[in-house]
């Protein structure tokens, strides 16, 4: 019994140990690394959705994507309890309805983190969404935009 415990904790455990993928600084700091800018996915979002990318607010805060209904935060699934602030202070800012638009690489690991806020939305009545990789139109491991790391090369 107590190796089934075992068993079921360490598959459990593992299951979110591999959610993000991790990188170390010369420090031995950890962070999320990520294949794209979080810039690139703004950019092709509020390009569909005729927006204005980089709206200066009048306290120099800059919303992502403001559009006619909404004015939209935009961060990777690691920093999804930050995008929820950011999102509050730009529907103050603006008068605009708040929107949190989570990035998710790996969708199907990182739907937790939608979840999470998009309970805390529907509470206290701001539009949520996610997008992934597919909005950018990857070719050869390459987006579209040329700013991107993906089309950086590395010495």
């Amino acid at each position: 019994m107590k190796l089934l415990i075992i068993f079921i904790f360490c598959n459990f455990s593992n299951a979110f140990a591999d959610t993000f993928d991790y990188g170390y600084t010369k420090d031995g700091f950890k962070y999320v690394k990520h294949k794209h800018n979080e810039s690139s996915y703004q950019h092709a979002y509020c390009l569909a959705h005729n927006g204005i990318e980089e709206y200066q607010n009048s306290d120099f805060t800059r919303v992502d994507c403001l559009t006619d209904e909404y004015a939209i935060e935009f961060d990777f699934a690691n920093k999804w309890a930050e995008s929820i602030g950011q999102a509050l202070h730009y529907q103050i800012m603006t008068g605009k309805k708040a929107k949190v638009v989570l990035i998710l690489e790996n969708p199907q690991k990182q739907m937790i983190y939608f979840n999470r806020v998009n309970k805390i939305g529907k509470k206290y009545q701001f539009d949520v969404e996610y997008i992934t990789p597919d909005i950018l139109n990857i070719k050869h491991n390459k987006c579209n935009y040329p700013d991107c790391k993906c089309n950086k090369h590395r010495i």
